[in-house]
């Protein structure tokens, strides 16, 4: 069967609600997929002011707020709306992107209608429930994810590291890597303009500490505050950048004190304001690939990360950037403190980034998605 004969049904827990990687990810999937001539139908939670336009047909699911998270919606099920819906649509596959009451009864609709189902993993769910003071439903947590996922006949994540969580989590035994690319209209050492970093208040010479990221709490802004807190006892001279927004906004303002904020920046923009930074500084353990690592990568910007799921297969350590030992606050000081102190290893480290972004190519890497649907509907039709 070629691309075109794809009919893919594809449940979202947001697609487009919120600017997100996961959902660009999603959405530039989608995209490809109609651009071979496969028929895609998306279902997702929506809201009236979303972050971005969908791509593709989207048909709402029903939702409930999250009171933690106002900027999410959790969709609840599904109704005889949207069973009617699928029916007519008829999918010869199922794509279910979050363990949500959707997508639990979304994988309960394709196993009645002998629907072969893939699942693709997008981020460590478990991880956030510690920053929301839930850290005691994490093993709950992880028992609904090892059923759903278990209920799938292949699953697709972004990195070696997450098959590695998924196996020893017993998650999955059909497990393919459906990696994350990089759009070099936008990233690029090239975008670096120094007019722009000079309106924003930096020095010519000033060393610009950047974070690149929804700002919420489980990036790691508490280990990024306290490194920064770190470097101002040492007396390392430095500015902050921080590009990006989110709920928790104003406590990493207050937390950080003087650093600027660009708020959300997409498009040209965004290339510019990450091209601005001298290192990206991200301790994020929550990363199921980390895109705004490859993101600063392609713009010549060496990233200091957590050495966890995600990053740690993107950054080369001591090459493009340091991986640091999650929480490890002295060791991220010490990282950043080296770029800071020796702008020729920051400069090498930059370079080194933008070259290994290369290999990062989109529609490489979403052919590998449609591949995975090919595979998983041959083996479910019958012998000849």
């Amino acid at each position: 069967m070629p691309a075109t004969g794809l009919r893919i049904a594809l449940f979202s827990g947001n697609y487009n609600i919120t600017v997100d990687g996961a959902n660009r990810a999603l959405n530039r999937l989608v995209g490809y997929l109609l651009r071979q001539g496969a028929a895609v139908r998306v279902y997702s939670p929506t809201t009236g002011n979303p972050g971005m336009a969908p791509t593709g047909d989207l048909v709402s699911l029903p939702s409930l707020p999250i009171p933690l998270r106002p900027d999410y919606r959790l969709a609840s099920g599904i109704n005889a709306r949207i069973r009617k819906d699928l029916a007519e649509f008829n999918p010869n596959l199922l794509h279910v992107s979050a363990p949500d009451v959707g997508g639990h009864r979304a994988i309960a609709w394709a196993r009645k209608h002998g629907v072969p189902v893939v699942a693709s993993v997008h981020t460590r769910f478990e991880t956030y429930l510690p920053y929301y003071k839930l850290g005691f439903l994490v093993p709950a947590a992880i028992a609904i994810q090892r059923r759903f996922y278990n209920r799938c006949d292949a699953l697709l994540v972004p990195s070696q590291s997450m098959v590695d969580v998924l196996r020893a989590e017993r998650m999955g035994t059909d497990i393919s890597i459906w990696s994350r690319g990089v759009d070099r209209t936008i990233f690029s050492s090239d975008r670096r303009d120094m007019a722009w970093r000079r309106a924003q208040g930096f020095a010519g010479d000033d060393f610009v500490i950047g974070f690149l990221s929804r700002v919420v709490m489980e990036k790691g802004l508490d280990v990024f505050a306290n490194t920064i807190d770190e470097l101002r006892r040492r007396g390392v001279k430095h500015k902050l950048l921080v590009v990006g927004d989110g709920p928790a906004r104003d406590w990493f303002s207050e937390r950080l004190g003087d650093a600027v904020f660009t708020g959300y920046q997409s498009g040209s923009d965004l290339g510019r304001a990450v091209a601005a930074m001298d290192t990206m500084l991200f301790p994020s353990e929550t990363e199921a690939f980390g895109n705004v690592s490859l993101e600063a990568m392609a713009s010549g910007v060496p990233v200091v990360a957590a050495a966890a799921t995600g990053s740690e297969n993107i950054v080369e350590n001591g090459v493009s950037g340091y991986l640091v030992a999650p929480g490890d606050v002295a060791a991220y000081a010490d990282a950043v403190a080296s770029y800071a102190l020796n702008p020729a290893l920051c400069k090498a480290h930059g370079a080194a980034s933008e070259r290994l972004s290369r290999a990062y190519d989109w529609d490489t890497i979403n052919q590998a998605v449609a591949d995975t649907y090919l595979r998983v509907i041959r083996s479910q039709q019958p012998k000849a």
